[in-house]
């Protein structure tokens, strides 16, 4: 059955993180405009369009595909987001709590990943 990424609730999740981000480094120092706020702006941006893109596809290898980008995106903003933490941008409090979310987001994205691997034939699929 095909869904529309709008209807994955992943997807939402990520979406409304990335707004969230956005507003969060927005308050950073200016001299990370270009850099840490930059690149926390587009993980946090390229995790749900990755998904996005691969929605589409009629292969099911590259849907995997997708979801393992959104994974890695995921996981590179709650590294900027730690390294705002550091610098003092954000308190420990807000860092805990967006990687706790994160961590929600990539463990429904493995379990997306494994229902798409059970159209696989076994031998191809990685989650036994």
């Amino acid at each position: 059955m095909y869904m529309k990424v709008e209807d994955l609730e992943v997807y939402k999740k990520l979406c409304l993180l990335h707004i969230e981000i956005c507003e969060l480094s927005h308050e950073w120092p200016p001299e990370e405009r270009y850099e840490l706020g930059a690149q926390i702006r587009r993980s946090s941006n390229s995790s749900p369009a990755q998904l996005a893109e691969k929605n589409d596809d009629r292969h099911i290898k590259n849907n995997i595909e997708g979801i393992n980008i959104s994974r890695g995106e995921a996981a590179e903003t709650v590294h900027h987001l730690y390294i705002a933490k550091l610098k003092n941008y954000i308190a420990d409090s807000v860092y805990l709590s967006y990687k706790e979310r994160y961590q929600e987001c990539i463990r429904m994205l493995n379990g997306l990943e494994k229902k798409l691997e059970q159209k696989l034939p076994e031998k191809e699929r990685r989650w036994q």
